[in-house]
């Protein structure tokens, strides 16, 4: 019999840099001679995660147009896909950043359905420091208390929380977090990494090496405070190719069009989850994020290279209603280009609010 293969589940909300996180965790198993599979999710197609670790030499599948816990098939499906080309040894699987209930939709599903196929990593959570610190302190995140409620799930549900981004915060900061933490959601073990600078990176990597026990009791969850959460944030997913007669900067062009979505916003006081732009010439790629209003565009991933063209996709997660951040996006765009010199073509943009959430599966406390 062959040996079960390792799932783990990386949640956390919208910008927590679940993706960053993941590719390097892929490349410490692949490492230790393991074959990684990477199952990506979201909402729609054309997802900025899913290019950019295919783009690192990652195998990825990605589940597009509904959410895991709605589309649990998809994702079983999307796993034994593997097996047809190599069978990994380690599965990571990067959940909706707005989505929670995962424990009972997912993990305890698989447990009761396939059985000794998988082994199952304790579940872990990240910690968004941005959004994190306003709204573990009663400040409030720039969301509704509906948007907030899934935010807070999401730890609830965590069988280990780890604080990201830990280079972008102070010593006070971070001791801030890990003091709410404890406090308000006792019991968890709390791990303060940087998937940027790999810091505590072992410590992760082990702790995701024990086995997760089965619950003993279901988190309860208000799915229509929940849905109304998840439809307060505007989604838009939009790709197209830019042209230029004369070279220009692939990463000035990532950063530049972000930073003008950030200036927007800023003027219309629409709180963004996340937005990320990849910018593709061949196998050069440039990526961009945006994880909140208080932050600064963050260039992830640089090509340092000259352009004349270059695909572009913009995934942006914003309180704002759909209509008005296709506009917002379709406009950044166009002004973005042009102070380039250069010519936008877009091929695909969608933008909706995400439904209300029907778990294929949900496991009930016994």
């Amino acid at each position: 019999m062959s040996q079960p293969i390792q799932f783990i589940m990386l949640g956390g909300f919208l910008g927590a840099g679940k993706t960053t996180l993941i590719s390097k965790l892929a490349k410490r198993f692949q490492a230790d001679g393991k074959h990684v599979g990477v199952v990506t999710n979201d909402q729609a197609a054309g997802l900025v995660d899913t290019h950019l670790l295919q783009s690192q030499g990652l195998d990825v599948n990605e589940v597009a147009g509904s959410c895991f816990c709605c589309n649990y098939n998809g994702l079983t499906g999307a796993m034994s896909e593997f097996e047809t080309r190599h069978r990994p040894d380690v599965i990571l699987v990067e959940p909706v950043g707005s989505c929670t209930d995962l424990i009972a939709t997912i993990a305890v599903p698989m447990m009761q359905q396939l059985g000794e196929q998988f082994t199952h990593s304790p579940y872990a959570v990240l910690l968004k420091p941005s959004h994190g610190l306003r709204i573990l302190s009663g400040k409030g995140g720039g969301f509704s208390a509906k948007a907030e409620y899934i935010f807070r799930k999401q730890l609830e549900e965590s069988e280990l929380v780890v604080i990201n981004r830990i280079d972008e915060l102070s010593a006070t900061e971070v001791k801030t977090l890990q003091e709410a933490i404890e406090e308000q959601y006792p019991g968890r073990r709390t791990i303060c990494v940087s998937a940027h600078t790999e810091a505590n990176l072992d410590e992760l990597y082990a702790a995701l090496q024990t086995t997760a026990q089965f619950p003993a009791k279901m988190m309860e969850v208000d799915y229509d405070i929940y849905a109304d959460g998840e439809a307060e944030l505007g989604w838009l997913n939009a790709g197209g190719t830019l042209a230029s007669d004369t070279p220009i900067s692939q990463d000035a062009l990532t950063v530049a069009l972000v930073d003008r979505l950030r200036t927007v916003l800023l003027a219309v006081d629409a709180e963004p989850a996340h937005i990320k732009v990849l910018v593709s010439s061949g196998s050069n790629v440039s990526v961009a994020n945006l994880v909140s209003s208080d932050s600064q565009t963050m260039l992830s991933v640089a090509s340092d290279q000259q352009v004349t063209q270059a695909e572009v996709i913009v995934n942006a997660r914003v309180c704002l209603s759909p209509g008005q951040l296709k506009g917002v996006v379709t406009d950044a765009l166009d002004r973005t280009a042009t102070d380039f010199a250069a010519r936008i073509s877009v091929d695909q943009m969608e933008a909706f609010r995400p439904g209300r959430p029907v778990p294929t599966h949900r496991a009930t406390s016994t």
